[in-house]
């Protein structure tokens, strides 16, 4: 057996794992679990961190204003140091709209060590512990809820005892660049993070979406939420594991009833979305970036590089080999493509995609050691151990 046929076996072999043994990563129908209605709706505060979102919040809002919730419900938007009059907005939009009752506050620029948006979250925790809610719902500026979704949100929490119920928005998928990258980045964020591994006590894997998450205040408050993971650039799953390793029961799945209405029409939008925070992602370690790429070349690269090759060589092992790999990659696309209602010949094209992502990974570590990684509206955040060592004087 020569290499290349050895190496189309090996990202078969890789595939047929990833197919039976990752936790059922590509199916989607993982949603909201059964739940009935409480005895007592419990009170609930919604947080929502804003820095210049006057674009979209128009579009969300009014959507979270107008919750149908039988409970006492309130809603606090902080107003994250923007330049584009979002706070004033936002209260235009409740005097218009009505609904909700909504508190528009702003706690300053964050001190060193704070990512701005977990400043701003802890400022709307503590503006929310005035109320004493059972629960308290995270929530991002660019993120439309339907009007029964955080009713179905504290259902399932109370039902099934979840300290953390996370719901992976549905994102928009309107452009070109769009319909290429967005569903392959959920299915990319489920193959790390199978959602049924995450339901599962006991399981150690952890993981939310940040643009909407249900806590119980009890476990933020046990799991010191936002203090104890403060200078995390991917603050969602930071949050999850942080529930999770201080006893809580958590859920992650698929939106039905909210959705994301930020734009990312090109490819430069897209591109830095996912470089600004890939290399964090990797906690900034070289050896872990390295292996990534060479990962995900054999596993997403390898199966059309063999199948052509194995063709034009004439060799059959490495053209089946590689042929079968990329059919179950397809396979397993075709899932979250129907959850997006794109076509499904856009299935073979993941290879292509999933260069893409590649390449962004790789240049999320270059702009990291140029000093501009995690970037992300005129702020650029240090890896943690850099920002410790920067705070470490102000401590003593």
């Amino acid at each position: 057996m020569d290499a290349l046929t050895g190496i189309a076996l090996a990202s078969l072999a890789g595939w047929l794992w990833l197919l039976l043994g990752q936790g059922f990563f590509w199916r989607t129908d993982v949603r909201l679990p059964a739940r009935r209605v409480p005895r007592e709706w419990p009170q609930v505060c919604v947080v929502v961190p804003a820095r210049d979102e006057a674009e979209v919040l128009p579009r969300s809002l009014p959507s979270l204003l107008a919750q149908d919730y039988p409970g006492p419900a309130e809603v606090f938007l902080v107003d994250d140091g923007s330049s584009d009059g979002t706070g004033e907005l936002a209260r235009a939009l409740a005097e218009r709209h009505g609904g909700l009752p909504l508190t528009v506050s702003s706690p300053g620029e964050p001190p060193a060590g704070w990512t701005g948006k977990l400043w701003a979250v802890r400022h709307g925790i503590g503006l929310a512990r005035a109320r004493a809610p059972r629960y308290l719902l995270l929530t991002d500026a660019d993120i439309a809820h339907e009007p029964g979704s955080l009713r179905e949100l504290v259902a399932a929490a109370e039902t099934g005892d979840f300290d953390l119920v996370s719901q992976m928005a549905r994102l928009r998928v309107a452009s070109v660049w769009e319909r290429l990258v967005v569903p392959a980045f959920v299915y990319f964020f489920a193959q790390l993070y199978p959602f049924r591994w995450i339901g599962e006590r006991g399981s150690r894997t952890a993981a939310a979406a940040g643009g909407c998450v249900l806590l119980r205040t009890e476990a933020a408050d046990r799991a010191r939420v936002p203090d104890s993971f403060r200078q995390a650039v991917i603050d969602d799953v930071s949050l999850a594991k942080a529930v999770k390793h201080t006893g809580g029961h958590i859920w992650l799945g698929l939106a039905d009833r909210v959705d994301s209405v930020r734009p990312y029409p090109r490819l430069h939008d897209l591109w830095r979305m996912v470089s600004r925070s890939a290399y964090a992602q990797l906690r900034h370690n070289p050896l872990l970036l390295a292996g990534t790429v060479a990962g995900l070349a054999l596993v997403y690269l390898v199966p059309p590089a063999g199948l052509v090759a194995g063709i034009a060589t004439a060799s059959a092992g490495t053209a089946v080999a590689g042929g079968l790999a990329w059919l179950v990659m397809a396979g397993t696309y075709v899932p979250m493509l129907r959850y997006y209602r794109q076509p499904l010949w856009l299935a073979p094209l993941l290879p292509f995609t999933a260069l893409l992502y590649l390449l962004m990974t790789v240049d999320s570590a270059v702009q990291h050691y140029r000093g501009r990684g995690a970037a992300w509206k005129g702020r650029t955040y240090a890896r943690p151990d850099a920002a410790a060592a920067e705070t470490a004087p102000e401590q003593h």
